[in-house]
């Protein structure tokens, strides 16, 4: 379990921009611009995949490493 924690972690953080980026919502300025916290959603998507592809590694990595006897 302790080599998956960067990837549990990783996760948490990609579902948490999505939620904040929900809770803090977005609203016009009186000049007209748009305020919205943008940058959560591509930070929230890359820790997504950050989470996804460290499983992957530290799998292959741990495949290669024990390879079992057949």
């Amino acid at each position: 379990m302790k080599k998956y924690i960067l990837a549990l972690i990783s996760f948490i953080l990609g579902a948490s921009c999505f939620v904040a980026y929900s809770v803090i919502g977005s609203e016009v300025a009186p000049d007209g611009a748009l305020v919205e916290p943008f940058f959560l959603i591509p930070v929230g998507y890359l820790l997504i995949a950050i989470a996804i592809i460290i499983p992957l590694i530290v799998t292959v990595l741990s495949f290669f490493r024990n390879p079992k006897t057949r």
